[in-house]
């Protein structure tokens, strides 16, 4: 069971590490120059992708399912 749980665990960390990672990039990529980037709104926005992405997660990972 442990080893199941650490499994999942570190499938779905990854794959809401890259979730959190598009997120930042295609919200910076928003705005015209980086001056004019809203960096709070890059943070929560990514956030909020990645804490989502943990969520669907529960209901299942096709890289776990053999």
């Amino acid at each position: 069971m442990k080893k199941k749980l650490l499994k999942w665990l570190k499938a779905a960390g990854v794959r809401a590490i890259k979730t959190v990672a598009e997120t930042a990039i295609a919200t910076i990529g928003t705005s015209a120059v980086i001056s004019q980037v809203d960096w709070r709104l890059v943070v929560s926005a990514s956030v909020l992708s990645g804490l989502v992405s943990l969520l669907i997660s529960i209901k299942g990972l096709p890289e776990l399912e053999s």
